[in-house]
C-alpha cells in the first residue's frame, strides 16, 4: 500500500469527520501523500455507522443493508487489500421478508430463478418483465456508477458528452420510478417490493426519477449481505487502511470554527486547541459547517437555500436487547402492513408524525451469534419519519407502543416482555451526536431537482482550499455513494491544490 513520495508530503490536509465520507477522503489523500489528520467529534470513527456495546449485546447504530458489494471490493482494492482481510461476507437468503399482513408474508430468495418462480406466484407471467426491469436496472447501475457518480458534478461540461447525454435518456431520468414499475407490474405487492428500495432516497416513488432502479438490482441480482460482527468491520478496516496509510484520527474534537485569511482556511480550530491545515475537507455535516462553523462572508448558500432543500428521512430508532429467540423473523423484516402512499405523504409532503406507519426490524443475531448473550436477540426497529419534527420521550414511548403492537400481532408472540435492554434515537440525537440539519438520518433527497450539478457543491465558492464530502454533496446519502464520495473530492484536490 504505497503512498506517493512527491512534495504533497508537505500539505497538511484537516478533514472534519470520521464517517465513510470523511475516512475515504483521508485514506485517499494519504495514499497520494498528503499529511492528513481527522478530526472526529465523537469518541470514536464511524459517523452514523458508529456502535455501542452494553450487556452482552453490539449494536450497529445506523446503516445495516450491505448492498453493491462490488463498490466495497473496489475500495478496498484501490489499497491493495481485500475485503476477506477485515471482515467475512455472508450472502442471506432469503434477503429479507416484507410482512403485508397477518399470515401474508413475501420471502426474498437470493437466486434468480426463485425470485421469478416467486413473481410468477404472485401475477403469473411477470417472471418476463422482471427479466426486462432487472436488465434496464444493470444498464442504469454500470452506468450510473460508472459515468455518473465519479464526476464531481461542478459543471454542465462533465456531462457534455454525446455518450453521456444518450444515456441521460436511457436512463429514464425524466420518467418516475413509480409510472417505470407500474407499466410492467399490476400485483401491489410486487410492486412495493420493487419501490421499497426508494423510500429512503428522499421522494415518493412518483417523485424519483426512474434511474433509480438501479437500486432494484442491487438489491435483486448482486444480494444483500452481512459482514459478521456487524457493519461497524467497515468502518474498522477502513480505519485499518487509513491508519496504515498515515492519516491520524484524533477523536472527541469537535470542530469550532475555521480560521481563514485572504480566503484561505488556515486553521482549523476545536475546543481543544487549534490544527494548521492547507487544505480543509468537511466531512461532517455540510449543512452545520457552512452555516454554523464558517463564519457569515465564508458561507457557500443562504439559510434560505438551505431551507428549500428537501432532505431525507429522519428516523425513530430502537435498539433492544431479548432475551429469548423470537420466532418468524429473518435478519431484515419490512413492516408493509399499513398504507403505503399514506406514510410517504407524511414523510414528503405532509410532514407530520405518521398515523400508521411502515417501519423495518433487523434482527442481525439471526445471522451472528456474536452480538447477543448466548439464547436472545438483538433486535433494532426503525421507523422512518419526515425531519425537522418534534422529539419527545411521550412520542418515542406512543409509536414504539404503535409498531410493538403490530410486530407481536404479526409474528404471533409476545415481545415487550422479553425485553431487557432498551434504547431510543431520533431527531434530537441525530441532531447532538451528527449536528444533522433538521435531525435528517439519511441527507439530501434524491430529487431530480437535487441531483449531480444541482447538489450543494463539493468546493467553496469563497475559501478556494475548503472541500465538501458525504451525504449532502455529490455523489449522495447511502453507504457506497458516501464511499465514492470520498474518493471523489480525494481526485478534486489532488488535481487543484499543488504546491
Amino acid at each position: 500500500m504505497k503512498k506517493a513520495d512527491n512534495q504533497t508530503k508537505e500539505m497538511k490536509v484537516i478533514v472534519i469527520g470520521a464517517g465513510f465520507a470523511g475516512i475515504s477522503a483521508a485514506s485517499f489523500l494519504a495514499q497520494k501523500g498528503y499529511e492528513v489528520t481527522v478530526l472526529e467529534k465523537n469518541s470514536m470513527a464511524g459517523g452514523r455507522a458508529r456502535k455501542f456495546e452494553t450487556e452482552g449485546y453490539t449494536f450497529d447504530m445506523g446503516p445495516s443493508w450491505y448492498w453493491m458489494p462490488d463498490i466495497f471490493d473496489r475500495y478496498f482494492e484501490q489499497f491493495g487489500k481485500k475485503v476477506s482481510d477485515y471482515y467475512d461476507l455472508i450472502r442471506l437468503d432469503p434477503s429479507y421478508s416484507i410482512f403485508f399482513g397477518e399470515n401474508d408474508i413475501m420471502n426474498i430468495p437470493a437466486k434468480m430463478e426463485d425470485l421469478e418462480a416467486m413473481f410468477e406466484e404472485y401475477e403469473p407471467g411477470s417472471s418476463v418483465n422482471l427479466r426486462k426491469f432487472l436488465k434496464e436496472a444493470a444498464y442504469k447501475y454500470e452506468v450510473g456508477i460508472k459515468e455518473f457518480v465519479f464526476k464531481p458534478s461542478r459543471s454542465l461540461m462533465e456531462f457534455a458528452d454525446f455518450r453521456v447525454v444518450k444515456s441521460l435518456f436511457r436512463l429514464q431520468m425524466f420518467q418516475s420510478i413509480s409510472t417505470h414499475i407500474r407499466k410492467l407490474f399490476k400485483n401491489e405487492q410486487l410492486i412495493k417490493l420493487l419501490e421499497f428500495p426508494v423510500l429512503f432516497l428522499g421522494a415518493t416513488p412518483q417523485n424519483t426519477p426512474a434511474m433509480y432502479s438501479l437500486m432494484n438490482y442491487a438489491d435483486l441480482a448482486l444480494g444483500t449481505w452481512y459482514p459478521k460482527g456487524g457493519m461497524h468491520k467497515i468502518v474498522e478496516g477502513m480505519v485499518s487502511v487509513a491508519e496504515e496509510l498515515g492519516v491520524t484520527f484524533k477523536y472527541n474534537e469537535e470542530v469550532t470554527s475555521i480560521y481563514t485569511s485572504k480566503g484561505k482556511a488556515e486553521k482549523v480550530i476545536t475546543a481543544n486547541g487549534e490544527y494548521e491545515a492547507n487544505i480543509v475537507v468537511g466531512g461532517a455535516d455540510y449543512h452545520h459547517i457552512d452555516q454554523k462553523v464558517l463564519e457569515a462572508p465564508n458561507r457557500n448558500y443562504s439559510a434560505d437555500y438551505w431551507d428549500k432543500r428537501t432532505m431525507a428521512p429522519s428516523s425513530l430508532l430502537f435498539y433492544l436487547g431479548v432475551n429469548k429467540k423470537l420466532k418468524g423473523l429473518l435478519h431484515h423484516n419490512l413492516f408493509f402492513d399499513a398504507d403505503f402512499e399514506l406514510h410517504a405523504q407524511e414523510i414528503y409532503e405532509d410532514p407530520k408524525w405518521p398515523s400508521k406507519p411502515l417501519f423495518y426490524v433487523c434482527c442481525a443475531s439471526k445471522t451472528d451469534d456474536t452480538i447477543a448473550p448466548e439464547g436472545h436477540e438483538n433486535v433494532f426497529v426503525l421507523i422512518p419519519l419526515a425531519p425537522n419534527l418534534e422529539d419527545t420521550e411521550e412520542l418515542r414511548e406512543k409509536y414504539y407502543n404503535m409498531v410493538m403492537n403490530r410486530l407481536e400481532k404479526l409474528t404471533g408472540q409476545d415481545v415487550r416482555n422479553s425485553v431487557v435492554y432498551k434504547r431510543g434515537y431520533a431527531h434530537r440525537d441525530f441532531k447532538s451526536d451528527y449536528n444533522a440539519f433538521k435531525g435528517n438520518a439519511y441527507g439530501l433527497a434524491n430529487t431530480l431537482k437535487q441531483t449531480a450539478i444541482l447538489k450543494p457543491s463539493l468546493k467553496n465558492k469563497k475559501v478556494s482550499n475548503l472541500y465538501m464530502t458525504g451525504q449532502l454533496t455529490v455523489p449522495g446519502p447511502g453507504v457506497p455513494p458516501s464511499l465514492i464520495s470520498g474518493e471523489v473530492v480525494a481526485n478534486e484536490i489532488a488535481k487543484e491544490m499543488k504546491l
